[in-house]
C-alpha cells in the first residue's frame, strides 16, 4: 500500500459527498465507517441513475439525494449546489460520467476517484466495473488491485493517492477478481479518506 500527502488546510468538521451510479456498496463502507466519527458527515450522494440502489442507501441512511441528468450536471447551478454543502472532499465511488472542467476548477484538489485496476493499466473511457476484470483475465495479469487518485479534465490520469494489490490466479473468473477488488476497495477507501481529511491534525 502507498499513500501520498493531499490535501492541507482542513480543520473542523468535514463534509464528504459521495458521487455514485450502482449498487453504493462502497458508499456504503464509507458511511458505515464514519458512523462513530461525530467529526464527519456525508452531506450528500450525487446519482446520475434513477434505478441505482445507492438511492435506497440513501434514503435508509437519511442522507439527502442529488438526482442529476447530463445537462444539470454540466450546469453552473450544479456547481452552486455543491459549493453550498461547503465539501472538503467528493468522493467518486462507482460513478460511471466524466467530470466537467467547471467541477474540477470548482473543487480543485478536493475530488477523488475510485479505479478497480493498478493504473495506468486498464483505464480511460468505458473501462469500468466487469469490463476491467474482463480485461485483466483476458490478459493472464498475475496480479489486480485498486487506484485511488485525485480527478483532473482526463480520465484515470489524476495523481495516485493509493494503490493496493491483490493476486490473479489461473484459474480465476471474472466474477472472482471482482469480489476481490470489492475487499480491497471497502477497506481502503474509507480509511483513505479518514487520512485524507484529518492528516492535518495529526502532526
Amino acid at each position: 500500500m502507498r499513500i501520498y500527502p493531499f490535501l492541507k488546510n482542513l480543520s473542523g468538521m468535514k463534509s464528504i459527498i459521495i458521487f455514485a451510479s450502482g449498487q453504493g456498496s462502497n458508499a456504503a463502507a464509507i458511511i458505515q465507517y464514519f458512523k462513530p466519527n461525530t467529526e464527519v458527515k456525508i452531506s450528500a450522494i450525487v446519482c446520475n441513475n434513477p434505478k441505482a440502489g445507492v438511492i435506497q442507501l440513501a434514503e435508509r441512511e437519511a442522507i439527502p439525494c442529488m438526482m442529476t441528468d447530463r445537462a444539470a450536471f454540466k450546469s453552473e447551478t450544479f456547481v452552486s449546489e455543491l459549493t453550498a454543502l461547503q465539501p472538503d472532499l467528493i468522493v467518486l465511488a462507482g460513478f460511471l460520467w466524466k467530470i466537467p472542467e467547471a467541477l474540477i476548477h470548482a473543487f480543485s484538489g478536493k475530488i477523488i476517484n475510485l479505479h478497480p485496476a493498478l493504473l495506468p493499466k486498464y483505464g480511460g473511457k468505458g473501462m469500468y466495473g466487469h469490463y476491467v476484470h474482463e480485461a485483466v483475465k483476458a490478459a493472464g495479469e498475475k496480479e489486480s488491485g485498486i487506484t485511488i487518485h485525485q480527478v483532473n479534465e482526463n480520465y484515470d490520469e489524476g495523481a495516485v493517492l493509493l494503490q493496493a494489490r491483490c493476486p490473479v490466479y489461473p484459474a480465476d473468473s471474472p466474477e472472482d477478481i471482482a469480489r476481490r477488488i470489492h475487499h480491497l476497495e471497502h477497506f481502503y477507501l474509507p480509511r483513505l479518506i479518514d487520512f485524507l481529511l484529518f492528516q492535518d491534525s495529526a502532526r
